[in-house]
């Protein structure tokens, strides 16, 4: 596989005002982006080095599934989760062992699973579907369920969790989330540990999705500007960094670790998607 390397010029803007959010009132019908954890956020460097030298690809399947998509990890011991699609049209979440063991899970009353993200410790965060169609956030600790719902949204997804226990996700305005093809805006949001709720959008965002949260606080996502046009952001400490990888029509950025390493997709030109890994500003595709 060609790699490509291109630095990256950064631009930046502090919007976080009192409170430190930013709360967006533009409203804007659109598909929701779907939210995927490429790579662990604890295993962004090593996987840097091994880029260099050599790929190996390894094709997913669950077993009996339709379609399978391996949204989150792996973890250090080696766990990743997923989604997949039986026979009967239905999807559902899935966790997959370093020794290649599936194990099928849906929270109580799921008709549709998404796990999006597993932290060090085997939790997992994601959304589904209940029986009136209508998106919520989970959390799976062990085999204990707990709901996430955005305070007066529609309908609410997580992307993921760091160490100290703060989540990532984004509030929709159609119910489902954008699952059942509907028009949906969405918008950006972090909740602490205690619970507390903080929304945001990039500045000329329209809609956004918050792809992860890495040890540090730092948020990475994507957002559409007011013409349509796709970017992935970073949000430091209070300050808003755009991301778009040299060229694409569209970049999405999926998640960061401790160390600011970035990984997502682009389009092309000719709108292919490819992976990206920004580090210290340079991007490798």
């Amino acid at each position: 596989m060609r790699l490509r390397t291109f630095v990256y010029p950064m631009v930046t803007t502090s919007l976080l005002g009192p409170g430190g959010s930013h709360l967006a009132e533009t409203q804007q019908s659109g598909k929701r982006v779907k939210v995927f954890v490429f790579l662990a956020m604890c295993t962004i460097s090593v996987a840097f080095a091994s880029i260099a030298w050599a790929q190996t690809y390894t094709t997913i399947d669950f077993p009996g599934a339709i379609a399978t998509a391996l949204n989150g990890g792996p973890n250090p011991p080696g766990t990743s989760v997923g989604s997949y699609t039986d026979t009967s049209g239905v999807t559902h979440g899935f966790v997959l062992t370093k020794k290649g063991t599936f194990t099928s899970f849906d929270p109580p009353g799921s008709t549709l699973t998404i796990p999006n993200f597993i932290n060090p410790q085997g939790d997992i965060v994601g959304e589904y579907l209940d029986s009136t169609f209508v998106s919520h956030g989970f959390i799976l600790n062990g085999k204990k369920y707990s709901t996430v719902d955005f305070p007066g949204a529609a309908g609410t997804a997580l992307s993921g969790l760091n160490p100290s226990g703060e989540m990532s996700g984004f509030s929709c305005s159609d119910p489902a989330c954008g699952n059942t093809g509907a028009p949906n805006t969405t918008h950006s949001f972090v909740v602490s540990k205690k619970g507390v709720f903080t929304n945001f959008d990039p500045p000329g965002a329209v809609s956004s999705t918050a792809s992860g949260v890495s040890p540090s606080g730092a948020v990475v996502g994507f957002y559409t500007d007011n013409v349509g046009n796709g970017h992935g952001y970073l949000l430091d400490q209070g300050t808003f960094t755009t991301i778009d990888f040299p060229g694409a029509i569209s970049t999405f950025a999926g998640g960061s670790n401790a160390e600011g390493d970035i990984i997502g997709e682009y389009n092309d030109a000719a709108g292919v998607g490819h992976s990206f890994l920004l580090s210290k500003g340079v991007f490798t595709s």
